[in-house]
């Protein structure tokens, strides 16, 4: 059951950052610098598989050890290691695509890195936070 509300607690804080910052990032950052690059409509199916993966590897990689470590360090743990997965992430993709693509901005790699880290950790540390409270 902890595993389950960890989970829980992570895909509702990082669903929600993350859906507020494309709704402005989407129009207002990724288009002008990316505008030929992205698709016209939004595509439901990728997006929730990768919802699904990347909040079970948070739980596992921030939220786990930020529990096993209990109060009031564990918070600590999970932000630390919520912002290096998030960066992590995120900066796979960016740099890739920057490696590989004619046109992919920097200014969007170095905002994505920072976001994925910030929200991760943001994520996770409210995540270890309510599964301590509630378990």
């Amino acid at each position: 059951m902890k595993w389950i509300i960890a989970y829980i607690a992570m895909a509702l804080p990082f669903g929600l950052l993350d859906a507020l910052w494309l709704r402005w990032a989407g129009p207002n950052f990724y288009r002008p610098h990316l505008g030929e690059l992205l698709a016209e409509n939004f595509r439901a199916g990728p997006a929730v598989v990768f919802y699904l993966i990347y909040v079970a590897g948070v739980v596992w990689f921030a939220i786990r050890p930020g529990l096993a470590a209990g109060i009031p360090g564990g918070l600590g743990i999970a932000a630390l290691n919520g912002a290096l997965l998030g960066g992590l992430c995120y900066a796979t993709y960016d740099l890739t695509n920057q490696a590989t693509m004619k046109v992919w901005s920097t200014q969007v790699t170095v905002a994505d890195i920072l976001w994925g880290a910030f929200a991760t950790a943001t994520a996770a540390t409210i995540a270890t936070w309510v599964t301590q409270k509630v378990v």
